[in-house]
This record gives C-alpha cells, structure tokens and sequence, in this order.
C-alpha cells in the first residue's frame, strides 16, 4: 500500500519546513509566513529523473556589447537630493521601494516627486493612493503647492483598476501609496498580508519591465524598523530606500539601502517644514550653532554620512554633580563612546572628569555614531571644565584610543577641504596622514594632550 503524502509548511522568509502549520518561524522568528506545500519535488527525485523538454526562446540571445544602453538612461525627478541617492535620477521600467516610519513624510515626499515630475515638460505621472482619499491628498498638494494639470491623482486599491488607469493615461511616472493596502483580485489573503503583498509588487514590477513605465512604492515598517511584509519585496525591487528622522527634528535623510543602478552610501537631507519636505543640499549650516562668538564647551567636527562630509558641532557642559555618583548625559553621540573620551581625558591628560557632572550633545538633532568625532568630544568637555574657548573657525577630528593616543581616521582630506569650503581656517587631526587644504592650517597631534596644546590649552 503506498504511503500517504504528507503536505509541508514552509517560510517564504527562509525556507524552514514542518509538518504543521506554525504562527512562527522557528528558524527566522518571523510570523505568519509558513505556507502549505506538497513535496512535488521530493516525490520526483525519489521515482527517478525527470525529464525536461527544451523551448524555443522568444528572442534570441544577443552578445552584451550589442544590447542598448539608452533604454537604461536616467531621468532626472527635479528634485537634487532623491537624484543623488538614485545614482543620478529616475531609470525607465525601475521600481522603488520607499519605506520609513509612519509620519515622516514619504507621501509629501513622493507628492512632491510627482508634482516636479509633471513640470518638467511634457509627461505625466499618476498618484495613486490606497490609504488617503482623494480630497485628503489634493489638501496636502494644496498646501505644499504640488497642483499641476499633468498630475492624476487615483484613490484606488484595487490593482486590476490601477491597471486600467495605466492603460487609459499611458503616464511616464506612478506612485503607488502604498504596497502594503493594495489587494490583488484572485490572490487569497487580505492586503498586506504576505500572499497580497508579495503578489502586488510581483505584478507592478512586471508592469514597470513590460512598459519601462517607473514605478515608486511607499511600504510600511515594522517595530524594528524594517520593511514590513516577506523579505522577497526587497528582492523584487529595483532600489529601497529608507526615509528616516526624528519626529522632535525636521532634518530627515533619505538612505538608499538597495541600488542597482547606483551605491548605496549616498544620503540624501531634507528639511519637514509646514509647507512640506524641502531638500536642503548643504546641511552643515543645520548643525552649527549661529553665534558671532565661540562658547566654551563647544567644538565642531566633520562627520561622515555614507560618502557625503557634514560638519556637525558638539557641545558639553560640565557642572558639579548633584548626587554623589556624577551623571553622563548624552544626546546624539554614542552613549558608551562618550564616557569612555571622558575616562581617557582623565587618566592620560590629567583632567577631573569624574567629580562633575557631565553633558554632551550635538546641535540641531543630529545623530553621529562614528568615532571620528572623540577628538571633538575631549575637546568640548575640556573648554567646558576650564571654562576657555577653543579657538575660533577650527575643526577637530580624530579618534581617541585607551592609551591616549590619537587614531587615523578614513576620508580625512574630504572632510578637511568641506570645512574650508564652509569657512574654517584651522584643523587639529591625528597624526600619519599628509593631507593639505589651501587656506587651512593643519595641526597635527600625537596624543590626546598634544591635541589639547594644539588648541591653545597648555
């Protein structure tokens, strides 16, 4: 008698199979992604091999050298700092994938794509929304000044129905808001879930590939902060990208973490104002303090964000401590890293950090993980101890070791000739790396106190 073949479950996420139907994946910890599945596989391995019929290709195979380049050729959005992070502007039959937290902006943002896209000449796009009815987005297109006639705007979940608008309109551009509310008819499951979502993004994508039509999708993240739905999503796609900020700032960044047209280290900065997302392509001047005078307790570095150098400053402020154990209160720099500087400032520059309390904070809500910015840091809480400011238009950058020594640090000369451009006349960097700026004065430091002398200190 033969055996019963049994039905398997498997994740879409990364292939574990059981037997039973699980909430969630043992393997990858994610939920309701196990699937039920008939080994047809297994059962055609084990009776013997099988065979393949050969089909004619509908097109040939061509050499590589023989196949055009201009269908690939980009087209600029009209908006400088999305250009910058797509490599260079819009591929035609691309799709994006633009995820971020609820309430950051990316349906003003891509609003606002739409409506740059629509002015610069003569093409089309359609703005198609599943979460916002139509009076919602023309209010918001009112109020950023997104109205333009070449702009169509459908409030639709249905994908059948966007297909036909396609159809109707023939636009150069679509925007669909978003991936995640969207419901593909004859697809079993409800929108969102993993079956609808990873159906609607298999037919857009093909929809951009068959028509060269491209195609931008806001999706959905989850607590975590990745994109939500099967992680096929980001595989189908062309470029995702990640529209991050800090809902008490209105800077946010615009990270590409997939591009296969361009790299993924560019970043994009845009300013939440009350008239909608405004890109701001020199954002240094959000991150220094507007002040005639330098105060003490403050010095500013440049940082670097994927390949992009922005200056940044750091301010501290050291008081006596209120309870017997000193506080460490750190805001926009790395919590562990920045006791560490004030632990070394102590030990190998003789300086009383551990009977004050101490504050350390960036300006204009930037976040710097980097440990190019510990020279900054030592530098700051010593002028705030002595209460001396450092000299005027200097920049510090450099990491600090347990030793006291300080270390190299990677694109130094991008970072330096940004400073001059912004205005700064004198650097104090480590040590081992020639690197000259005209108008600037370098200053090179061994140590940690040798920096400190370097800045007027002893």
């Amino acid at each position: 008698m033969a055996k019963k073949q049994r039905t398997l479950h498997t994740c879409s996420e990364c292939g574990y199979s059981s037997p039973k139907w699980l909430g969630r994946c043992p393997e990858c910890g994610s939920w309701g992604t196990l699937q039920e599945q008939t080994p047809l596989a297994s059962a055609a391995s084990a009776s013997g091999p099988v065979s393949l019929t050969a089909l004619t290709p509908s097109a040939p195979a061509a050499p590589i050298t023989s196949i055009d380049a201009a269908a690939t050729r980009t087209t600029p959005s009209g908006i400088g700092e999305l250009d910058r992070v797509l490599g260079s502007g819009v591929v035609p039959g691309s799709v994006v994938l633009m995820a971020g937290e609820p309430g950051v902006g990316k349906s003003t943002l891509l609003l606002e794509v739409a409506s740059r896209w629509a002015k610069l000449g003569d093409r089309t796009a359609l703005y198609v929304t599943a979460e916002e009815s139509a009076g919602q987005v023309r209010t918001r297109a009112e109020r950023t000044g997104a109205l333009h006639d070449s702009l169509y705007l459908a409030a639709e979940s249905n994908l059948d129905v966007v297909f036909g608008h396609v159809e109707q309109l023939k636009p150069s551009l679509m925007i669909v808001d978003s991936v995640q509310t969207m419901h593909a008819p004859g697809v079993e499951g409800v929108p969102g879930g993993v079956a609808q979502s990873r159906a609607v993004t298999a037919a857009l994508t093909t929809l951009a590939k068959t028509t060269n039509l491209p195609i931008l999708l806001v999706g959905h993240v989850t607590k975590d902060g990745n994109v939500a739905g099967p992680r096929v999503l980001e595989h189908l796609v062309d470029v995702v990208l990640n529209f991050e900020g800090d809902r008490q700032s209105s800077l946010r960044l615009l990270r590409g973490i997939k591009n296969r047209f361009g790299a993924t280290d560019e970043v994009g900065c845009f300013e939440q104002t009350s008239e909608g997302i405004r890109e701001v392509p020199d954002p240094s001047g959000l991150f220094l303090s507007h002040r005639g005078r330098t105060p003490d307790g403050s010095a500013v570095t440049v940082a670097m964000d994927g390949v992009r150098p922005m200056l940044a400053e750091v301010q501290a402020l050291t008081v006596d401590p209120v309870n017997k154990s000193p506080r460490r209160v750190v805001t926009g720099l790395d919590s562990n890293r920045v006791p560490m500087v004030l632990a070394v400032l102590q030990a190998r520059c003789g300086e009383r950090t551990n009977d004050k309390d101490a504050y350390v904070a960036t300006v204009g809500g930037v976040r710097i993980t980097e440990t190019a910015t510990d020279l900054a840091v030592a530098l700051a809480t010593w002028s705030s101890l002595h209460e001396q400011p450092l000299p005027p238009k200097t920049v510090a950058v450099g990491e600090v070791g347990l030793a006291g020594e300080l270390r190299r640090v990677p694109n130094l000369g991008r970072r330096l000739q940004e400073a001059a451009r912004l205005g700064y006349t004198r650097a104090i960097v480590p040590v081992g790396e020639e690197v000259r700026v005209e108008g600037m004065r370098i200053s090179r430091a061994a140590t940690l106190s040798e920096a400190i002398e370097a800045a007027g200190g002893r």
